[in-house]
């Protein structure tokens, strides 16, 4: 499958570290009939196995039939899969290759990132010290991270277990320099407490869950502190050595980079990419193989009591995501406990058993863990390339039919499908009020009633596609493939939400259910007409990021290193965030599930007669005061004094010609064409000579004052 490096790196903004997306090739829906819970409760549960079950030798084929597929069909480079049953690894392989130049296979020791699985980890280390009794998860965190302060004094509520359930209320992510080529500085990890100093809460503690990576850096921070060592030490002592996990690291320990399986910047390149140091490492910074993540599993499951206790596991694996705002549907691929992305998966429920499931993305790694305690049963799946959503459906998919040759399920069920109205519906007047604006993390959308039809947006990052939904009775609107229903509900908090309650089709894998609120109705206001000129002039204006190291991953992926400012229609939101002035726009999301995640502030200033906006501590500079690279001969470019990055517009009299740079220390720069694609980067190739794309941009990174000199010739 052709995929853009933009489209590859799009990950970023969504579940694991990360949650991702490219759309599967040949994606497809089901036809297949609903089957009911109570029928699937008769037809398919039995007696769970007592002991552990070699796959047949038909069942392993198939397993490496799917892996391989997985590849070209989901954008994989390479993928690892192994299985735990009672206790032993009773299936393990790969596809796919570590290193395309030399061919090299990937072995079952090889290393993968796995993004946001690293989160079990920390979350294990919490109830470690729980366990210990040197913590109370129920107790406030500033008892045990003095340090800790906000710029709200609701901070004060948080507790370790509002980190561990992502219910703390913090706007979502600090991502600043913290996924880096060949690099394991800790800036982002060591700036955390010093930046949260500032900043307020989008929610009371605990009001409800969503998703929160820099809850789970506190929990790194909570974890050194109590616990006396820093966390790559804890999780060596407390889990690596005593499990003999041979290939599970962090960034900062020392270890054979050459077990970690390479990646690549598109399906056709030959020429792997630097290695990924994901530094947030609580958060997602962890290597692992599959088989070392599924012995790790043997901790979460409560199998082994000499590291965590059956009581810490048990509280792991409560519906914790009950205790705030949350859609009343039961089944879903999002339920969190502690740690745990959902601790009653689908579409595992429908065979009446209990599946729990951590995914993991950074930008280039993804993983999935899926474990069925009742069974004694894990499956880890880690891939270069993809999404750790298709890591989670292959794992399901392999899974099930292990489950149905062992005999704990008859059978494996249909796909299900809503069905269509058997005449149609008219849409009461009522629906009406449900009509406005609404949001979503960056951007607001508005929704219309148009002769009991509603257009919806692609979702889950085009995974559910855009299309027509069509009025089916009891306040639900069908789309127009039978996949989907979406309706309206007010919470608890007194806002309205836009709800999507459908089914996850991807070819050849199995079918998962998903229930997520996907927009919050806004309220309109009104703005004075100075405050309105002032937005208005930066309305469809890109602004770009000049405090991310130029050794950062994100270079990669150009649009997370910026900010296009869009308002709605009424011109009284900027991104979804309510403008309050003529420089300041504030959060006023409260969505749970995935779509209210990493919200944000815009303050824009002026320096040197420049435009910038600053929002979750870094900077971007508008586009329009860039200045433009020159066709010089010989010059100089100086980085300024409070910035790591200095972009240029590539003009027509420097397009077509050879610029030549000598780059300072642990400097680099990055090319892009005209419609913002990723043209070069020093960084990925070694070289320090490009040919210019004419209405391109350039980005020169260094420390602070750093001197850059060019060459720019025919």
């Amino acid at each position: 499958m052709k995929r853009s490096t933009q489209r590859i790196m799009s990950s970023v903004l969504l579940s694991g570290l990360l949650l991702t997306t490219v759309t599967p090739a040949g994606a497809a829906t089901s036809t297949a009939s609903t089957t009911t819970a109570a029928q699937t409760a008769v037809s398919t549960t039995a007696t769970a196995t007592s002991t552990a079950a070699q796959p047949s030798a038909a069942l392993q084929a198939r397993a490496q039939k799917l892996a391989n597929s997985m590849l070209e069909q989901y954008g994989m480079s390479g993928m690892q899969y192994a299985i735990m049953d009672h206790s032993q690894i009773v299936l393990s392989g790969s596809a796919g290759v570590n290193d395309r130049k030399s061919k090299q296979k990937i072995t079952s020791t090889d290393m993968f990132g796995i993004g946001s699985t690293s989160k079990m980890y920390v979350t294990a280390a919490t109830m470690l010290l729980a366990d210990e009794g040197k913590i109370d998860i129920d107790k406030p965190l500033i008892q045990y991270l003095p340090n800790f302060s906000m710029a709200d004094e609701r901070y004060r509520q948080i507790t370790p277990r509002m980190l561990m359930d992502h219910s703390s209320g913090f706007y979502g992510s600090h991502y600043g320099n913290s996924i880096m080529f060949n690099d394991n500085n800790t800036i982002n990890y060591d700036s955390l407490l010093d930046n949260m100093k500032t900043e307020k809460l989008k929610a009371n503690p605990g009001a409800f869950s969503v998703y929160s990576n820099d809850s789970f850096q506190m929990l790194e921070k909570l974890v050194e502190q109590v616990g006396g060592m820093p966390y790559s030490q804890f999780v060596r002592e407390k889990f690596s050595e005593p499990l003999n996990l041979q290939s599970t690291a962090t960034p900062l320990d020392a270890f054979d980079r050459k077990k970690l399986v390479k990646t690549y910047s598109s399906p056709d390149s030959v020429n792997a990419l630097p290695v990924e140091n994901t530094n947030m490492l609580g958060t997602g910074g962890l290597y692992a193989s599959a088989e070392d993540i599924v012995r790790f599993a043997e901790v979460l499951t409560g199998q082994r009591t000499d590291i965590l206790s059956k009581e810490a596991t048990d509280e792991m694996a409560k519906p914790q995501y009950r205790n705030g705002i949350w859609v009343p549907e039961t089944s879903n691929i999002f339920n969190y406990g502690l740690g745990w992305d959902a601790m009653n998966l689908s579409p595992f429920d429908r065979y009446g058993l209990k599946a729990m499931t951590k995914g993991g993305d950074t930008i280039l790694y993804h993983s999935s863990l899926i474990t069925i305690p009742g069974e004694r049963l894990s499956m880890a799946v880690t891939s270069a390339g993809g999404s750790s959503i298709f890591d989670q459906a292959y794992a399901t998919t392999v899974m099930l039919d292990l489950l149905q040759e062992k005999g704990s399920i008859k059978k494996i069920l249909p796909d299900q499908q809503i069905d269509k109205p058997a005449s149609k519906v008219a849409m009461p007047a009522e629906m009406k009020q449900y009509a406005g604006l609404y949001a979503v993390t960056g951007e607001t959308f508005n929704v219309a009633f148009n002769n009991n039809k509603l257009h919806v947006a692609a979702q889950m990052s085009g995974l559910v596609p855009e299309q027509d939904y069509i009025y089916a009775g009891k306040g639900k609107f069908r789309s127009e493939d039978g996949s989907a229903t979406v309706s309206f509900e007010k919470q608890s908090n007194g806002l309205t939400y836009m709800k999507l309650d459908g089914y996850l089709n991807l070819p050849n894998l199995s079918q998962s259910h998903m229930v997520m609120y996907i927009g919050q109705k806004l309220p309109l206001q009104k703005l004075d007409k100075s405050v309105q000129q002032a937005w208005a002039k930066r309305d469809g204006k890109t602004y770009y990021n000049v405090d991310e190291l130029i050794q950062s991953v994100f270079y990669s992926a150009p649009s997370v290193l910026t900010k296009t400012i869009t308002l709605d229609n009424s011109k009284s939101y900027a991104m979804a965030t309510k403008i309050v002035d003529s420089n300041h726009s504030v959060n006023t999301l409260q969505i749970p599930v995935m779509n209210g995640r990493d919200t944000f502030d815009l303050e824009f200033y002026t320096k040197q007669k420049k435009e910038y906006v600053k929002s979750t501590t870094q900077s971007y500079i508008s586009e329009d005061d860039m200045d433009t690279l020159t066709a010089n001969a010989s010059s100089v470019v100086t980085l300024p004094s409070d910035h790591v990055a200095k972009w240029f517009k590539i003009g027509k009299a420097a397009g077509g010609k050879k610029l030549t740079v000598d780059i300072p220390t642990k400097g680099g720069f990055v090319v892009y064409t005209a419609d913002g694609q990723l043209y070069y980067s020093s960084i990925n190739s070694g070289n320090k000579q490009v040919t210019l794309p004419e209405g391109g941009k350039i980005v020169f990174g260094a420390s602070a004052n750093a001197v850059f000199k060019l060459q720019i010739k025919q």
